[in-house]
Protein backbone atom coordinates (compact mmCIF):
# COMPACT_ATOMS: atom_id res chain seq x y z
CA UNK A 1 0.00 0.00 0.00
CA UNK A 2 1.23 3.27 -0.66
CA UNK A 3 1.97 5.73 1.80
CA UNK A 4 0.48 9.05 1.62
CA UNK A 5 2.65 12.46 1.95
CA UNK A 6 0.72 15.72 3.91
CA UNK A 7 1.61 18.75 1.85
CA UNK A 8 0.67 22.25 2.88
CA UNK A 9 0.43 25.23 0.38
CA UNK A 10 -0.64 28.73 1.07
CA UNK A 11 -2.74 30.68 -1.16
CA UNK A 12 -4.21 33.93 -1.01
CA UNK A 13 -7.72 35.14 -0.05
CA UNK A 14 -9.20 35.50 -3.49
CA UNK A 15 -7.34 32.77 -4.82
CA UNK A 16 -9.03 30.59 -1.78
CA UNK A 17 -12.46 31.82 -2.32
CA UNK A 18 -12.37 31.25 -6.54
CA UNK A 19 -11.44 27.42 -4.99
CA UNK A 20 -14.25 27.44 -3.24
CA UNK A 21 -16.48 28.44 -5.88
CA UNK A 22 -14.95 26.60 -8.23
CA UNK A 23 -15.65 23.39 -6.38
CA UNK A 24 -19.13 24.43 -5.76
CA UNK A 25 -19.31 24.13 -9.49
CA UNK A 26 -17.53 20.57 -9.86
CA UNK A 27 -20.03 19.46 -6.65
CA UNK A 28 -23.15 20.81 -9.10
CA UNK A 29 -21.90 19.10 -12.14
CA UNK A 30 -21.01 15.55 -9.82
CA UNK A 31 -24.68 15.90 -8.66
CA UNK A 32 -26.31 16.59 -12.13
CA UNK A 33 -24.32 13.24 -13.26
CA UNK A 34 -26.09 11.27 -10.28
CA UNK A 35 -22.09 11.20 -8.59
CA UNK A 36 -20.73 9.80 -11.87
CA UNK A 37 -17.95 12.13 -11.81
CA UNK A 38 -13.92 10.72 -11.27
CA UNK A 39 -14.14 11.44 -7.64
CA UNK A 40 -16.85 12.44 -6.57
CA UNK A 41 -17.98 15.34 -4.03
CA UNK A 42 -14.78 17.63 -4.04
CA UNK A 43 -13.21 19.77 -1.56
CA UNK A 44 -11.10 22.03 -1.74
CA UNK A 45 -8.57 19.70 -0.58
CA UNK A 46 -9.74 17.09 -2.37
CA UNK A 47 -9.94 19.06 -5.84
CA UNK A 48 -6.07 20.02 -5.36
CA UNK A 49 -5.01 16.63 -4.17
CA UNK A 50 -6.69 15.38 -7.53
CA UNK A 51 -4.68 17.95 -9.77
CA UNK A 52 -1.52 16.54 -7.90
CA UNK A 53 -2.68 13.03 -8.66
CA UNK A 54 -2.89 14.11 -12.59
CA UNK A 55 0.34 16.06 -12.65
CA UNK A 56 2.29 13.02 -11.34
CA UNK A 57 0.68 11.31 -14.44
CA UNK A 58 2.75 12.93 -16.61
CA UNK A 59 5.78 10.98 -15.33
CA UNK A 60 3.53 7.37 -14.47
CA UNK A 61 0.81 7.61 -17.33
CA UNK A 62 2.03 9.87 -19.86
CA UNK A 63 -0.26 8.72 -22.42
CA UNK A 64 -3.34 8.96 -20.55
CA UNK A 65 -5.59 11.97 -21.16
CA UNK A 66 -5.00 13.57 -17.34
CA UNK A 67 -0.75 13.72 -18.48
CA UNK A 68 -1.77 14.43 -21.40
CA UNK A 69 -4.04 17.37 -20.32
CA UNK A 70 -1.68 18.20 -17.33
CA UNK A 71 1.65 18.23 -19.99
CA UNK A 72 -0.34 21.20 -22.16
CA UNK A 73 -1.20 23.00 -19.24
CA UNK A 74 2.24 23.22 -17.77
CA UNK A 75 3.36 23.93 -21.14
CA UNK A 76 1.18 27.17 -21.21
CA UNK A 77 2.75 28.26 -18.16
CA UNK A 78 6.34 27.47 -19.96
CA UNK A 79 6.92 24.31 -17.75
Amino acid sequence: MAMTQRITISLDDRTAAALEEFVGWCNEANRAASGCTSHGELTRSRLLAMLAEDAGQVVTRPGSWEGAGMRTLLNSHGY
